[in-house]
């Protein structure tokens, strides 16, 4: 849509009020609600707001900011009808004298998605992102109580979450969304909902879209839901797994019938990007201290730098599908990551592995959890890194994610986790006081 199709379809819906949404470095959805009277001025992109107060923005020195709204995103949010309707715009965040900002993640994933082009290829990614439901306190604050005992594939009464994930499936096609799957999944309280693929900026945008669905719609059932990648010890986490392919032309340039497995020799190029960078990249895919309590052995989260057509364990596998649905399925990545700066930096390594033409290592068919040090020696099968400092150092010495990200970003980004970093690591946690407290 253009700016006049979305002023009249705002009359058609009735809509009282716009959001107008865009995310922080860090990926958290932040909004600004304008009445309808002050659309036009927002979509001439003439609202200006105050960047000092968002994370990674900008000092208080040189706060003003502008927001353009896209019209192509313009949603209704189905659950403000009966009171006040409500529509959202996600924005791209540009400096006072209208050049694009440097630290707006949307603009960041765009830069990526143009020099996709000028190589003549459209990324197209769908995630398969999962969350826990938690019950509520007498107060209303998040437990790690689960509402259910269920495991995969489980349904009522086992899986006392199923009205919860039903209602957000209906809200999310009420708004477009072409759902293609909601299950429970391993863990007690664990879900997934799964929607069809898009070009990158669709799907970045969408991502940003269903978690704050998916979190509405459970405080509307008296539940707290959380994309924190491991809030429970002992059970499997929650990951994003994002399947990609690239296409040129309408077609799927990673399909080669000629070949025996089907694979072009671009896809390849693009898997071994994927591997050579998957370390300089995993601080943004994997961007919180909790994120490398997931990445461990045992629970079906990759941790090892290989890829494999048959089984799960390495950190990107070949689905089945051919033809236009020939994609690989990156596994290492969670859903608290910022979804602009995550597909900017895969698609930047992909694009990477085909301009140098790199070649991957050969397919690793055999369950790497179960080999010995010695045998993933002898194939040169590198590990994520392990915790979060691990990561921020692979991240800082890489030239391609500084580039993929701008030195605006990336700066900011490493200066916001250490600082994380620095809290947790002062922290005195309820683990060291039930193991020290009363022995020493």
């Amino acid at each position: 849509m253009d700016k006049y199709e979305v002023l009249q379809r705002v009359k058609e819906d009735q809509i009282r009020f716009i959001r107008l949404q865009f995310t922080d470095i860090l990926g958290m959805n932040k909004n600004v609600a304008i009445s309808v009277e002050q659309l036009e001025k927002a979509l001439d992109g003439q609202l200006m707001f105050d960047g000092s107060s968002i994370e990674g923005f900008a000092r208080i020195e040189e706060s003003d900011m502008l927001l353009r709204p896209d019209p192509a995103t313009y949603m209704v949010f189905p659950w403000t009808k009966d009171k006040a309707p409500s529509a959202r715009l996600i924005c791209d965040v540009y400096n006072p004298d209208e050049t694009p900002f440097q630290g707006c993640p949307r603009g960041t994933l765009k830069r990526a998605i143009a020099l996709a082009a000028e190589a003549g290829y459209v990324m197209q990614a769908g995630p398969e992102a999962e969350f826990f439901l938690f019950r509520r306190d007498a107060d209303g604050f998040p437990t790690t109580i689960t509402n259910d005992q269920g495991g995969y594939f489980d349904l009522s009464p086992i899986d006392q979450g199923e009205d919860a994930r039903r209602d957000m499936v209906l809200t999310l096609q009420d708004m477009g969304f072409h759902i293609e799957a909601s299950h429970h999944e391993c863990a007690p309280g664990q879900h997934e909902i799964a929607f069809r693929y898009a070009d990158a900026l669709t799907t970045a945008d969408n991502i940003a879209t269903f978690k704050l669905v998916v979190r509405t719609i459970a405080l509307q059932h008296g539940l707290h839901a959380t994309f924190m990648p491991k809030p429970i010890y002992g059970v499997a986490g929650s990951g994003m797994h994002v399947h990609q392919s690239l296409f040129a032309d309408g077609k799927n340039a990673f399909y080669d019938e000629s070949t025996e497995d089907q694979l072009s020799e671009l896809a390849k190029q693009y898997i071994a990007g994927l591997l050579t960078y998957a370390r300089e990249y995993t601080a943004i895919t994997n961007p919180l201290i909790n994120s490398y309590k997931r990445l461990v052995p045992g629970f079906e989260a990759p941790i090892y730098v290989a890829w494999s057509q048959r089984n799960r364990s390495p950190l990107i596998r070949i689905p089945a599908r051919r033809g236009n649905s020939t994609r690989l399925e990156l596994r290492s990545a969670d859903p608290s990551c910022n979804p602009y700066l995550a597909l900017a930096v895969m698609l930047r390594a992909g694009l990477e592995g085909v301009k140098q033409g790199m070649t991957p290592p050969p397919s690793v068919d055999s369950n790497i959890y179960h080999m010995s040090e010695t045998r993933r020696d002898e194939l040169d099968i590198a590990s994520l890194p392990g915790n979060m400092y691990e990561a921020l150092n692979c991240f800082s010495g890489s030239a391609l994610m500084r580039d993929a990200l701008g030195e605006h970003i990336s700066e900011r980004f490493v200066a916001a986790k250490l600082a994380e970093l620095k809290l947790y690591d002062t922290t005195v946690h309820d683990w060291e006081l039930k193991r020290y407290l009363s022995v020493f």
